[in-house]
């Protein structure tokens, strides 16, 4: 599979997964999971013909780790990202003293009053360094780095998990957690 199909077909998997899966007409269980099966043969009616080689292929080169299957291998999902509801039964997990976010510039004064708020997605995503959340913050403009203190979050009763993949998750940040790093 080349690289332009990875990436468009890694495209795709997320919208369906993560966001509308209606699209193509599947269903995700509870816990964000579909069968391959179903997975591939919706995606063949819909035009998009995919292989179960070039779908290994495409979760294990993700750079970000984005899919996941299954413990016997039959099902598929998102490992964090979604904007429609599912419980991806992650348990809750001690985070490092220190979590980054990136953002972009044009929304730092709004975070700043707000905190970090999960807006249409179920969690606010964070990373445990700060190349991560500088990439992160370039996707939406002019990059910037916020540090959470996650220690003082934790001890003041607040949850994280962690995805599949390594990103910290939260309800949200409150302002008083965040420092914009130079």
């Amino acid at each position: 599979m080349d690289e332009k199909r990875t990436v468009k077909t890694s495209k795709t998997l997320s919208r369906v997964l993560r966001h509308d899966p209606g699209s193509i007409g599947v269903t995700l269980d509870p816990a964000g999971w579909v069968e391959v099966d179903a997975l591939l043969a919706a995606l063949a009616r819909h035009g998009r013909r995919l292989t179960r080689a070039e779908l290994d292929h495409v979760v294990a080169t993700n750079n970000k780790r984005r899919f996941a299957y299954s413990e016997d291998g039959r099902s598929i999902r998102a490992s964090q990202g979604h904007t429609v509801e599912v419980d991806l039964g992650l348990p809750a997990a001690t985070p490092p003293d220190v979590l980054y976010h990136g953002t972009a510039e044009r929304t730092l004064r709004y975070v700043l009053v707000e905190g970090l708020r999960p807006m249409n997605r179920q969690d606010v995503h964070l990373s445990a360094d700060t190349g991560t959340a500088v990439k992160v913050g370039a996707r939406h403009g002019r990059p910037v780095v916020l540090e959470v203190d996650a220690a003082a979050m934790d001890r003041a009763g607040h949850e994280f998990r962690v995805s599949a993949n390594g990103v910290w998750l939260t309800d949200a940040v409150p302002v008083e957690y965040l420092r914009r790093l130079p």
